[in-house]
């Protein structure tokens, strides 16, 4: 008998939503604070090509990117989390 065959399926799928809610509000945290940043929105930032306005810094440049990961980090792991709950009140 397997290890992953004691766990029951519930407490997996609760594993891991904790996780990516846990990983959801530190998106949501650098979202946060390079907006306030900036005091724009990351489509503002890419729009208005900031990192380009200033002359690609490397800390402009740095923020683009962890901003970028952070808005997609978001879109994915809201839908991640909408399915295990979904998941979860079917069964």
């Amino acid at each position: 008998m397997k290890v992953i065959d004691l766990i029951p399926e519930k407490e997996i799928r609760e594993a891991v939503l904790s996780d990516y809610e846990r990983r959801l509000v530190l998106y949501k945290l650098t979202d946060e604070r390079l907006k306030k940043k900036y005091g724009i929105s990351f489509k503002e930032f890419e729009d208005k090509n900031i990192v380009k306005g200033k002359d690609y810094s490397w800390e402009v440049e740095q923020d683009a990117m962890n901003w970028e990961h952070a808005v997609e980090g978001i879109k994915y792991l809201e839908e991640k989390i909408k399915k295990l709950r979904e998941m979860s009140s079917e069964s």
